[in-house]
C-alpha cells in the first residue's frame, strides 16, 4: 500500500545536497519523506509527476520550503566528483607538511592591443617573438621564464584583443604581479580598463608601464590622469601605484621596471613547497598529430616530473615529456615554471587545475567522473538541417527572412577556440541565430566536413587548414571552409554576413601542394626542402603556406625552385623538386608546402 510519512517527521539538519533532475524517489529519503509525499504535495500545487520522473529545480525548492529543509542543488555528477576529489587529494595530505621556500614571481603583461606588450617581452627575453605573429597580434597565451641579475621571473603575455577576455582573466588568477602596458601616445583604452578590473578582482598588485615614450606625441601626464580616474593614483601624486616610463622599442626603462617587479614580489613574500605532488594551472592546450595533446601549464607548487600521473579537468595521463619555454626537454619543473606537458588523453580546457595523482587509476577515475558530469549537463543535440550556410544566410537576410547560421568551429588551441566561440555568440541578433554544431582543436578533418554537410553548416577554421582530402571532400559536398589567421578578420566577415553587408572578397585558390621528403643544408643558402609535388603546380615566386599536422606555422613565398640542378619556373604534380623558402628554416620530413593565389570575386545577393 502507498505510505506517507507524518507531516511532523524530523527533517535532517544542515544543508542537504540534491542533484538537479532527481526524481521524487531520490529526493524523498534525503528529506525523510516518501516519494508519495512529494507526489501528493506537487499534485495539490497543480503539478502531476510520477515517482521516477525528473523534478525541476523549482519543484525541489518548493517542496524543501514546505518541509523546512535547507537544500543545495548541484549538477549531476558534481557530488561524486567532489567525493573523489576529497578521496584522492585530501586537504590533510602529507605534502602540505613540506616546508615552503621562496619562489619566483609570476608576472602577467596586460594592456590594449598594439600597445607594445609583446615587444616589451621581446626586449626582456631578447628574442624576436612578434615577427612570427599574424598581424603582430598575440592570439595565444605565451609563457616564459627569464633570468635577470641572478633572479628568476616567470612572464605571461596575454592577448589585448577584446575577444580574449577569458584569457586575461585566467592570466590575472595565476599571477603575482600585473604589468599594465599603456601607450603614451594612445592612452587608456577599453581593454586597458578591463585589465585593471581583472587585476583588482584577483587582488593582484599592478605596475603601470607607460610605453612608447620615444614617440614625439607621447604624453605621460595624460596617462597618469586617466589611470587615476580608475583608482590607480601614481606614487608621484601621493598614491601607491608604481608607474614606470619605458620604451620597448629602444629598450629604455626596462631595468627599472624589472627592479620594481622584484620589489613588489619581495613585499608579497611569495613561497611554495618545492617538492611533493605538483599542482598547476592549464594556460593553453592544443592537439598536435605528431605529439598528441599538448598542454601549457604553470606549475604553482610541488615538483612535476616526467612519469607523473596527472589529471586536469576531464583529461588525464602520464607525463611523457616536459618541454620548457626554450623548446628543450627537462626532467622536472618546480613552482613558477611554465612547461608544455605531453601525455594527456585529450587537450584539457584552458583554466583547468592540473594535479599529480597517486597513480594513473586515480587520475582516470576523477577524469571520467568529470567527463560524465560534462556529458550530463552539457549535452546539446546536433543542430537540424534547417539552418543555413554563410552564403545562404546572406541571401536570407537580403530577403528579410529570419535565419540560423550553423557553424563547425575549429581552432589551433583551446584559448583561441574559446575566444572565437564567445565572439561569434556576441554577433547573434533577433533575426539571425547562431548554432555551434561542433567545436574543437586541431586541423579540419573529413569528419568535420561530413558533419557540416549533414547539418548544413559552414566550417570556420582559425589558424588551421583542411588537408588535401578534406578540401576535396568539402568541394565535392559543397561545404564552405573559410579560414582565418587574425581574429578580428573572422569577426568582421561573420558580422558582415549577419548584417547582410557582404562586399566583394578575395577567394583563395590553392594552386599546388608538395610534401617535404628530405631536407638539405646548403652553405650560405640554408635549408632546401626536397619535395614531391602531390597536387597542382608549384610555381616560383608564388605565395606559400607551411603546414605541420594541419596547422599553419609559417607564411611567405618561394624564393628558389629547382629540378635537379636546373632552375625551374614551375613543377607539375608527380615530379620531385627542391624548394627554398624566403625566411623559414625549421623544415621537417612530412611537412606540407601549399601554394595559393587570391582572386577577387563578387558576392551575389
Amino acid at each position: 500500500m502507498t505510505t506517507w510519512q507524518p507531516s511532523n517527521a524530523p527533517v535532517p539538519d544542515g544543508e542537504i545536497i540534491i542533484e538537479r533532475g532527481s526524481t521524487a524517489k531520490d529526493v524523498g529519503p534525503k528529506v525523510n519523506r516518501s516519494a508519495a509525499d512529494i507526489i501528493r504535495f506537487l499534485f495539490l500545487q497543480g503539478e502531476i509527476v510520477t515517482a521516477v520522473q525528473g523534478l525541476s529545480d523549482d519543484m525541489i525548492e518548493l517542496y524543501a520550503a514546505e518541509v523546512g529543509a535547507t537544500v543545495r542543488l548541484v549538477d549531476p555528477g558534481e557530488q561524486q566528483e567532489a567525493a573523489l576529489l576529497a578521496k584522492f587529494f585530501d586537504e590533510d595530505d602529507q605534502d602540505d607538511e613540506i616546508p615552503a621556500v621562496p619562489r619566483p614571481p609570476v608576472v602577467t603583461v596586460m594592456g590594449h592591443v598594439d600597445h607594445g606588450k609583446t615587444l616589451l617581452l621581446d626586449k626582456i627575453r631578447k628574442t624576436n617573438v612578434i615577427a612570427g605573429e599574424a598581424g603582430g597580434i598575440t592570439q595565444h597565451i605565451g609563457a616564459y621564464q627569464v633570468k635577470w641579475k641572478g633572479k628568476t621571473l616567470a612572464f605571461l603575455d596575454t592577448p589585448g584583443h577584446e575577444a580574449f577576455t577569458a584569457m586575461r582573466a585566467r592570466g590575472a588568477m595565476v599571477t603575482d604581479v600585473v604589468i599594465l602596458v599603456v601607450a603614451a601616445d594612445d592612452g587608456v583604452m577599453p581593454q586597458t580598463v578591463e585589465a585593471i578590473n581583472h587585476a583588482k578582482a584577483a587582488n593582484v598588485p599592478l605596475i603601470v608601464a607607460v610605453n612608447k615614450m620615444d614617440k614625439a606625441d607621447a604624453n605621460p601626464d595624460r596617462i597618469l590622469q586617466q589611470i587615476s580616474e580608475y583608482g590607480l593614483v601614481p606614487e608621484k601624486w601621493g598614491g601607491d601605484t608604481i608607474v614606470v616610463e619605458i620604451s620597448a622599442l629602444q629598450g629604455t626603462g626596462i631595468d627599472e621596471l624589472l627592479e620594481q617587479v622584484l620589489l613588489v614580489a619581495e613585499i608579497g613574500e611569495l613561497v611554495a613547497r618545492p617538492t611533493g605532488r605538483a599542482v598547476g594551472s592549464v594556460l593553453e592546450a592544443n592537439l598536435e598529430v605528431g605529439r598528441g595533446p599538448v598542454a601549457t601549464v604553470m606549475v604553482q607548487k610541488g615538483l612535476l616530473s616526467v612519469g607523473d600521473p596527472v589529471v586536469a579537468g576531464a583529461a588525464f595521463g602520464k607525463v611523457k615529456a616536459l618541454i620548457n619555454d626554450q623548446g628543450k626537454q627537462i626532467k622536472t619543473a618546480g613552482p613558477s615554471t611554465p612547461v608544455q606537458i605531453l601525455g594527456f588523453s585529450e587537450p584539457p580546457f584552458a583554466g583547468d587545475e592540473m594535479r599529480v595523482a597517486h597513480d594513473l587509476a586515480h587520475a582516470r577515475s576523477l577524469a571520467e567522473a568529470r567527463a560524465q558530469r560534462a556529458r550530463l549537463i552539457g549535452h546539446q543535440p546536433v543542430a537540424s538541417t534547417s539552418g543555413a550556410r554563410l552564403e545562404d544566410l546572406f541571401e536570407q537576410i537580403q530577403r528579410g527572412e529570419t535565419a540560423t547560421l550553423n557553424v563547425v568551429l575549429k581552432a589551433d588551441v583551446q584559448g583561441s577556440l574559446e575566444a572565437c566561440t564567445e565572439s561569434l555568440r556576441k554577433l547573434e541578433r533577433d533575426d539571425v541565430k547562431l548554432v555551434l554544431v561542433h567545436r574543437g582543436v586541431g586541423g579540419i578533418t573529413e569528419n568535420d566536413v561530413q558533419l557540416a554537410k549533414a547539418s548544413n553548416a559552414t566550417i570556420i577554421g582559425f589558424n588551421v587548414r583542411p588537408d588535401k582530402r578534406s578540401r576535396e571532400l568539402a568541394e565535392a559536398e559543397g561545404v564552405e571552409v573559410p579560414t582565418y589567421e587574425i581574429i578580428y578578420k573572422l569577426i568582421e566577415e561573420i558580422e558582415a554576413a549577419m548584417l547582410g553587408l557582404l562586399s566583394p572578397v578575395f577567394e583563395e585558390v590553392v594552386t599546388g601542394e608538395a610534401e617535404v621528403r628530405e631536407v638539405f643544408r646548403v652553405p650560405k643558402i640554408g635549408a632546401i626542402a626536397g619535395c614531391f609535388v602531390r597536387d597542382g603546380v608549384i610555381t616560383r615566386g608564388s605565395k606559400v603556406r607551411f603546414l605541420r599536422e594541419g596547422t599553419i606555422i609559417w607564411k611567405g613565398s618561394i624564393t628558389s625552385l629547382r629540378r635537379f640542378k636546373d632552375d625551374a619556373r614551375e613543377v607539375q604534380a608527380g615530379f620531385e623538386c627542391g624548394i627554398g623558402l624566403s625566411d623559414y628554416q625549421d623544415l621537417k620530413d612530412g611537412d606540407i608546402i601549399e601554394t595559393f593565389e587570391e582572386r577577387e570575386i563578387p558576392r551575389t545577393a
